[in-house]
């Protein structure tokens, strides 16, 4: 398995994939921490948060609606707060019963919950630009330029590596399964439903071991190599004009979507 089944970042010479990582990291968080802050039913900020990921689109030329088309995935995960719809007092819209409870749906409910979805589908529009515009080792080196402690940049950056070991480790158990699994034509191959339990259970057994070896030898190596606790980089990362003022101009326009969202 190569990286590129895990690598989502598109090769380009726009002007946001020549932007520092640290600028495009920065910024990521702060559009996402600003939906977070705004309050429930702001439309209108919404709306200027959506335009303003539509930009960054544009100028990271990868199709002005790039993030959008791939941005739909994510929403099904925001039914987890499907609660707020009859947590959050308010007047009554709609009564309905669910096993033995008597559910009501609220209008400041019904306003959270589509909030709740709008924040998280920008969010996740954004996130989706940062990757596809920024190397991954550039990411992780922009969080230690941030100064995230070193033992999260460090178990990211080996968990990004080695995923594609992992993958590898469980597809040549399937094989392995299967392999031993034969069986007639038109009768099921396997046996009953606690016998593939219990298979199952003994390959995850197995996935764990092979990890842990695999780390240990993994980890000697990196001794062997001079490996001391700080992963290296060949890129400079040196911030330059450009990278201050996109940084003072996106920060204006996220103060701005703040004001927005208040008025």
């Amino acid at each position: 398995m190569h990286f590129d089944a895990f690598d989502r970042y598109h090769e380009s010479k726009s002007f946001i994939h020549r932007l520092d990582p640290r600028v495009k990291v920065s910024m990521t968080l702060a559009f996402i921490l600003s939906n977070a802050l705004l309050p429930d039913g702001a439309w209108s900020a919404f709306a200027c948060s959506w335009i303003f990921l539509l930009f960054v689109n544009l100028f990271s030329e990868l199709g002005f609606v790039y993030s959008l088309k791939r941005s739909f995935i994510a929403l099904p995960f925001a039914l987890i707060a499907i609660t707020v719809l009859f947590s959050v007092p308010g007047e009554p819209l709609s009564t309905f019963q669910f096993l033995m409870w008597n559910l009501t749906i609220t209008d400041a409910g019904l306003l959270r919950f589509i909030s709740i979805v709008i924040r998280s589908w920008l969010s996740v529009q954004m996130a989706i630009l940062l990757v596809a515009t920024t190397r991954f080792p550039d990411i992780v080196h922009a969080l230690e330029h941030l100064r995230v402690p070193s033992i999260l940049t460090t178990i990211i950056a080996f968990l990004y590596r080695y995923l594609f070991v992992l993958a590898d480790e469980v597809f040549r158990l399937l094989r392995a399964r299967e392999s031993r699994s034969a069986s007639a034509a038109g009768s099921r191959s396997g046996g009953s439903v606690v016998w593939r339990a219990r298979v199952a259970g003994n390959m995850a057994g197995q996935l764990f071991i092979r990890s842990y070896e695999r780390s240990d030898r993994v980890y000697n190596a990196m001794l062997s190599r001079g490996y001391a606790g700080h992963l290296q980089t060949m890129s400079p990362h040196e911030l330059h004009r450009v990278d201050y003022v996109t940084t003072a101009l996106a920060l204006i326009l996220i103060l701005i979507l703040q004001m927005i969202g208040r008025l």
